[in-house]
């Protein structure tokens, strides 16, 4: 099995090689990032550039597809399925480190840098399973898993590796998630404006940057997971259309939202648990949505319904939590659904609903970004978690390095 790289670079303003390399005499470090969602239905890849502050930059970035047979796997283990044998367990871990080595190193040919400059790649992995409230929710047995063996990525590409990111804060009492408030913080707050950074993945998440939240600590932000974003939608259209996705939100456009159906969707309590809190595909998912259905709906009518659940968990939770908020800034896959974010900014008036793009940072890699942020302030001793956010005990230094 393998990957095929489905983007061409997405360049910032460099020019060439030369201008892709790192100055040490000016505090300069390349790094990348990498990331695989809850979609599963690629890697994204960034290669960034950090000055001698806080800022970084994207230099380039690409997507490589998951083949799919290995994404459909992926999909069957996140929403659920049982791990056949150790034997698949080990191999899968290989597989996907395989698979993640070769995009750090699709995109370190494509920007034309040597893989010395870098100083450490990032890598999430995949996520099989996330049950940081307990196995049995029953607050025992805590744990997150992400496959992608980071002695395997150290090994193919010769760059060290930061990976296992989520464990250490689980350990530490919290949800292992969400990681990127940090970066958001740093990245987007606003003296003049309360924000909220809102990522669409197959799950989505807040971080609330309000004007007096510090961009450089992170003291003020908070963040937590919504619920479902396109997890549910994508499965859905998977079953009906044969389609992993809902191109441009026009499955659901074809359908009206199931008002009696959404009440029952909004009903489920995890939506009402204060934060900190996160899910994933474990607990939303086909399933969950089957045991709600009568079994009559429309499946455009369906569709519809889980946009605006997506729209309305968003939505309710951000008017709970920060109610002045001014500006959202939108993330992720979702963010290419069109009809998604205008029901967002229909049950968000009087707030701007509007791309991470038009701030300068590209909404389809700022996760990966992420990861190659997270990764820096592990090699430099720093805390990665934000104990407001995830609920750990304290700060924490994240992730496991593999030397080159």
């Amino acid at each position: 099995m393998s990957i095929t790289d489905t983007t061409g670079p997405a360049d910032s303003s460099s020019t060439g090689p030369a201008a892709l390399r790192a100055d040490a005499t000016r505090g300069e470090e390349l790094f990348v990032g990498l990331m695989s969602g809850t979609s599963a239905d690629g890697i994204d890849a960034a290669l960034v550039r950090f000055d001698e502050g806080s800022g970084c930059t994207l230099v380039q970035g690409h997507t490589c597809a998951w083949d799919l047979a290995t994404s459909a796997r992926l999909l069957e283990l996140g929403q659920g399925a049982p791990i056949e044998s150790i034997d698949e367990l080990g191999t899968l871990d290989v597989h996907i480190a395989e698979c993640f080595a070769e995009a750090a190193l699709q995109l370190i040919r494509s920007a034309g840098v040597d893989a010395a400059q870098i100083r450490a790649i990032g890598s999430h992995g995949q996520t099989i399973r996330h049950r940081p409230d307990g196995a049995a929710f029953d607050g025992r047995n805590r744990f997150t898993m992400q496959l992608g063996d980071g002695n395997v990525i150290a090994e193919r590409t010769g760059v060290a590796t930061v990976a296992d990111f989520r464990r250490r804060d689980v350990a530490a009492g919290g949800q292992g998630a969400p990681l990127l408030p940090t970066l958001h913080a740093a990245m987007l707050c606003s003296d003049s404006e309360h924000r909220a950074v809102l990522n669409l993945g197959g799950i989505a998440n807040l971080t609330l940057l309000p004007a007096s939240c510090d961009g450089v600590s992170g003291a003020g932000v908070r963040g937590f997971d919504t619920g479902p974003a396109n997890a549910l939608m994508d499965a859905w259209c998977q079953r009906h259309l044969g389609q992993p996705f809902d191109r441009d939100g026009s499955f659901a456009g074809r359908g009206a939202v199931d008002e009696s159906l959404l009440v029952r969707l909004l009903g489920e309590p995890w939506f009402s648990h204060p934060p900190p809190k996160s899910t994933g595909r474990e607990q939303f998912q086909l399933q969950w949505l089957q045991h709600h259905l009568r079994g009559d709906e429309r499946p455009e009518d369906v569709q519809a319904t889980l946009l605006e659940l997506t729209a309305a968990t968003v939505a309710d939770a951000l008017l709970a939590l920060q109610p002045d908020t001014m500006r959202v800034l939108a993330c992720g896959g979702g963010v290419h659904n069109p009809a998604l974010l205008r029901r967002l900014a229909a049950r968000l008036p009087g707030v701007s609903v509007e791309s991470t793009a038009v701030h300068g940072l590209d909404p389809d890699h700022v996760e990966a970004m992420g990861f190659a942020w997270l990764a820096r302030q592990t090699l430099a001793g720093r805390a990665g978690n934000l104990p407001a956010v995830t609920g750990a005990r304290g700060p924490r230094t994240l992730g496991v390095i593999y030397p080159a």
